[in-house]
């Protein structure tokens, strides 16, 4: 059975995410969605929360796993037996990095490959940071979340406000 690791901070987890993991899912046997707490980029949700919701969004596929992990990606990799990493690419910009951080996994664990995806069009400009800025600002979520995430985005950005 091959194993994927799609590791990231999910904070929510969007449309995006959620396209990434079903199409990965042509590659691996299955899918491992890897959350991490990732303090440095200030998540709006604590790391239970966001399991909570990727677990949610997920619950009809089987063939997906959701977990924690800190440390390095590849250790964890390693330790669970997976067979590699899966990343999206939205754009030229996010090449780069990623692009280095494959590169710097396979120097720490020459056997871990990463495996790029892009997102189908329609999610090709999604991010969090994106979905949280316009619930910030009262847009509609219905196109980029599913609906109790977005409920929950919506709850946290107005307790943040009052």
């Amino acid at each position: 059975m091959k194993i994927g690791i799609y590791p990231g901070t999910f904070d929510p987890i969007t449309h995006g995410h959620t396209d990434i993991i079903t199409r990965s899912l042509r590659v691996f046997d299955k899918v491992v969605v890897a959350v991490a707490p990732n303090p440095a980029k200030h998540p709006l949700f604590n790391l239970e929360e966001r399991v909570d919701m990727v677990k949610l969004v997920m619950k009809d596929i089987g063939q997906v796993e959701v977990v924690t992990f800190e440390g390095l990606l590849v250790d964890y990799v390693q330790r669970s037996g997976a067979h590699g990493i899966i990343r999206g690419l939205r754009a030229i910009s996010d090449f780069e990095h990623e692009f280095q951080m494959a590169l710097i996994n396979r120097k720490l664990a020459k056997k871990v490959e990463t495996v790029f995806l892009m997102p189908s069009e329609e999610y090709s400009y999604l991010s969090s940071t994106i979905i949280k800025d316009v619930a910030t600002h009262g847009g509609s979520l219905t196109p980029f979340l599913h609906p109790d995430v977005a409920r929950r985005l919506q709850e946290r950005i107005r307790s943040l406000k009052s």
